[in-house]
């Protein structure tokens, strides 16, 4: 979609500096654009290619308003250029969800499946009976709507996805291809007889409005009761949720994380990449977990945590740099052992 700078202002805000009549159609990173695209600056390591690069504007903070001015760069002026050209993307780029709404001739569709206004079903998908699908969702090719699946208004359900039996999805959900959400719990009890006896896993998936779900992403249902992902939250690729798992609201959970059954993790909460939390804790509001971490303990509210076993970042960091010196130490102390075992025997 193509439109000039002063409209493109006019639907995420900003200030324009210079030539509003500029059109724009498309966007592209502050090296690499070219004439007629938007790009940003909002890392100072880029403040240099302000100068050079082709792009026919380009958002910026408030502190480079005036440089962008001697460039003769037309701007856009945001307190958060990153946010602002993030939702300016949705104007000027062709969105993979953007498509005639409809149902493939090739989907298998369940008679007692109810759809909304303006649904899209994708070539193989297969929705199971009693799915009910909202208005203007998006079911992309080869997806699956196990039996009694409710998926909200505006989603997108992205190809190979598996929404298994019961599962509930809310409003504007985006889920990215492969990811399963509802298998079965992790759960089996040693049987007298020996072997494992498997726990019927019985509960369901709940997420909630404006989640993001990245792909090859694993929740699996609750044993009973539910798994909950709460509103807003955004998880990345090839995370796994255990079994009664409960996220709260505007967390962000980064790529191979796993979360072990039951674990609570409260709102606004970050766990970063391939960090291991273990089951039946709790994960206070707006904790920050480093990447790698191993957590066998609940984390209060604030907390920052990093290493293994997880402790306070200022003490790991300390831990840490105690850790480098074990060489040099152990060095010293066999140093010294042999000293003494040298006086001892010449006593």
């Amino acid at each position: 979609m193509s439109m000039t700078l002063r409209e493109l202002a006019e639907r995420v805000g900003g200030e324009v500096v210079g030539d509003d009549t500029i059109l724009l159609s498309g966007v592209a990173g502050i090296r690499e654009a070219t004439t007629g695209q938007l790009t940003f600056l909002s890392n100072p390591k880029y403040e240099r290619y302000l100068a050079t690069t082709a792009a026919s504007a380009v958002v910026v903070s408030e502190a480079h308003r005036a440089e962008g001015a001697r460039e003769g760069r037309s701007l856009l002026v945001a307190s958060d250029p990153y946010d602002t050209f993030a939702r300016a993307m949705e104007f000027l780029t062709d969105s993979e969800t953007a498509g005639e709404a409809g149902v493939h001739d090739s989907a298998v569709v369940a008679d007692s499946a109810r759809l909304g206004r303006d649904v899209t079903v994708g070539a193989n998908a297969v929705l199971m009976p009693d799915v009910s699908v909202g208005d203007g969702t998006k079911i992309r090719a080869g997806a699956h709507l196990g039996p009694g699946v409710s998926v909200g208004r505006d989603c997108v359900i992205h190809p190979g996805v598996a929404l298994m039996a019961g599962c509930t999805i809310g409003d504007r959900v985006v889920i990215h291809a492969g990811s399963v959400v509802g298998s079965d719990g992790f759960g089996f009890a040693m049987a007298r007889e020996g072997g494992h006896r498997k726990v019927p896993q019985v509960g369901t998936v709940v997420i909630e409005d404006d989640v993001e779900i990245g792909s090859n992403v694993c929740i699996d249902r609750a044993t009973v009761g539910a798994t909950r992902v709460g509103r807003g939250s955004k998880i990345d690729n090839l995370v796994q949720l255990g079994h009664n798992v409960v996220i709260g609201e505007d967390s962000v959970i980064v790529a191979q994380v796993g979360i072990s059954g039951s674990t609570v993790v409260g709102d606004r909460a970050v766990i970063a990449g391939q960090a291991g939390l273990v089951g039946h804790i709790e994960i206070g509001d707006g904790a920050i977990i480093a990447a790698q971490a191993g957590v066998t303990k609940s984390i209060p509210a604030g907390e920052t945590v990093s290493g293994y076993p997880a402790r306070r970042h200022a003490l790991s960091k300390v831990l840490g740099a105690c850790y480098q010196e074990l060489p040099a130490l152990f060095k010293r102390v066999r140093a010294l052992e042999e000293k003494l075992k040298r006086l001892e025997e010449e006593d």
